[in-house]
């Protein structure tokens, strides 16, 4: 029985995580936490997400949780993301991230605990993502950069702090992987008055906001005569949920690492 705890666990993601938790085979929830004074801590956890009280209340101590746990998985904010990190490799415990729009900083502790920790961290966790991820590299290094333009389009909820998204940002690495470039080299993240042409080879973004869209991302491979276009669109946020518990699952054991949903999928 793998024993998971969850961070965040009375927000829209960490409910839906909890839930996942709840309904999957060999998996048992060890605990949630929200920040300390939040309205959710000290309830019961089951009756938080609609499933009748399981005697397991919402702490407000992530140390704690790293502690009963064997994975803990983030979908928070990047600052907390900083701080779980360090308690994940002080735990020597498995620590699965889908949190985006993480500062370089932010990066290198995450890294760092890698070192400690067997580590999960994904911009989208989502497996037809990570197969779109595969796609763009494989037709990016077929095409030519001088014949064919790669643009990518995002559209989120309202909500969404971070731009362009964490995965338009993973399709755009997977993109200049295929072409054996740096995206931070190549990358055009927006476009406003007189801009000139379009220089070859670069990597544009389009970033929409608006509704309650979950998240579509489309990556366009612009020709001459002809367009190929690579799209995913999710209409629920439990794939990431789904794809979570499938992380956990694959990560709970390993050595210390810093892995990918690549690595999960073995893509």
């Amino acid at each position: 029985m793998i024993r998971i705890g969850i961070v965040g666990c009375a927000g829209r993601m960490g409910r839906m995580l909890v839930a996942e938790v709840l309904d999957g085979e060999g998996l048992a929830l060890a605990g949630g936490t929200e920040r300390p004074g939040g309205d959710a801590v000290g309830r019961d956890i089951g009756e938080l997400v609609g499933r009748g009280p399981l005697g397991i209340a919402v702490g407000d101590d992530p140390r704690v949780l790293f502690d009963l746990s064997d994975v803990v998985i983030d979908f928070t904010a990047p600052v907390a993301v900083a701080r779980h990190a360090v308690l994940a490799a002080e735990a020597g415990k498995a620590y699965v991230v889908g949190t985006t729009g993480l500062e370089p900083g932010q990066e290198e502790i995450l890294r760092q605990a890698a070192t400690r920790a067997a580590v999960v961290w994904a911009p989208n966790m989502s497996v037809g993502v990570n197969l779109l991820f595969a796609l763009v590299e494989q037709v990016a290094r077929r095409l030519d950069p001088a014949s064919f333009d790669i643009e990518i389009v995002e559209m989120h909820h309202r909500h969404k702090v971070d731009a362009p998204s964490g995965t338009a940002l993973g399709l755009g690495r997977a993109a200049a992987r295929g072409r054996g470039v740096a995206l931070a080299d190549v990358w055009q993240k927006s476009r406003d008055g007189i801009t000139g042409p379009r220089k070859a080879g670069d990597i544009g973004f389009a970033t929409l906001r608006g509704g309650d869209v979950v998240g579509d991302h489309t990556v366009v491979f612009a020709g001459t005569g002809e367009r190929i276009e690579l799209t995913h669109k999710a209409s629920s946020r439990q794939v990431f949920a789904q794809g979570a518990m499938r992380a956990a699952r694959w990560v709970a054991g390993r050595e210390p690492g810093l892995y990918s949903m690549a690595d999960v999928l073995d893509l």
